[in-house]
C-alpha cells in the first residue's frame, strides 16, 4: 500500500475504492448502493479533472491506503456496515487535506452518504 500524499493520489484511490465498492454491493445484491457508488465515482472523477490545476502542490502527510483497507468478501449486513464505516472514516480524514473547497465538499458528501449506512 502506498501513501496518500497528494491530491491526485487521494482522488485516484477514492475513485478506485468506489469502483470496488460498486462491485461489492452488486455482489451483495444491493443494487441501490452499487448505483450510489457509481454516482460517487463519477463525481470524484469530475472533481479530479476540474480542480487538479487549482490544487496547491504541497505534500499531504499522515494518510496511507493501509488504514482504509476494506473486506470485500463479507457481503453480510454486518460486513456492509463495516465497509461503510471504513469509507466514512476515509472520507472524513482525507477531505480536510484538500485545499480546494469544492473538491473538499465532494469528499465530505461522499463520507456523509456512507455515514448514513454505518
Amino acid at each position: 500500500m502506498s501513501s496518500l500524499n497528494t491530491y491526485g493520489a487521494i482522488l485516484t484511490y477514492a475513485i478506485e475504492q468506489e469502483a470496488r465498492l460498486s462491485d461489492y454491493y452488486k455482489k451483495a445484491g444491493n443494487a441501490e448502493q452499487a448505483s450510489a457508488a457509481d454516482k460517487r465515482k463519477g463525481k470524484l472523477e469530475r472533481a479530479r479533472s476540474l480542480y487538479v490545476l487549482e490544487i496547491t502542490l504541497e505534500p499531504i502527510e499522515g494518510l496511507d491506503e493501509a488504514n482504509y483497507a476494506i473486506n470485500l468478501d463479507d457481503t453480510s449486513a454486518a460486513g456492509q456496515k463495516a465497509v461503510a464505516a471504513i469509507a466514512t472514516r476515509f472520507y472524513s480524514e482525507v477531505a480536510p487535506s484538500i485545499n480546494v473547497r469544492d473538491a473538499q465538499r465532494i469528499l465530505e458528501k461522499c463520507g456523509k452518504e456512507y455515514a448514513s449506512l454505518a
